[in-house]
């Protein structure tokens, strides 16, 4: 199992943001406490990012496999290599 690096980190909020954390934590709340409300909100927009990664990745491949054969070009593997050079 991989070693986990815990880092201490300091957010500050205010007005709104902070009434509506407060509503999120505790007894009433979905969480525990507010280290746990903010894991869960990283956890989650790290998921999203990831996602948004796939599906553009997905869209460039569905793309390149439309594309009609005729505007495929073959290529050498050194000729792969020496293009990703650049």
């Amino acid at each position: 199992m991989p070693r986990t690096t815990t880092t201490t980190m300091t957010v500050r909020v205010s007005g709104s943001l902070s009434e509506f954390v407060a509503t999120n934590v505790g007894e009433d709340g979905a969480y525990e406490n507010v280290s746990e409300y903010i894991r869960d909100l990283i956890r989650r927009d790290k998921e999203r990012a990831e996602h948004e990664a796939f599906d553009r990745l997905k869209a460039e491949l569905n793309r390149a496999f439309a594309a009609p054969e005729d505007t495929y070009k073959t290529l050498t593997a050194a000729e792969v290599i020496a293009r990703n050079r650049t």
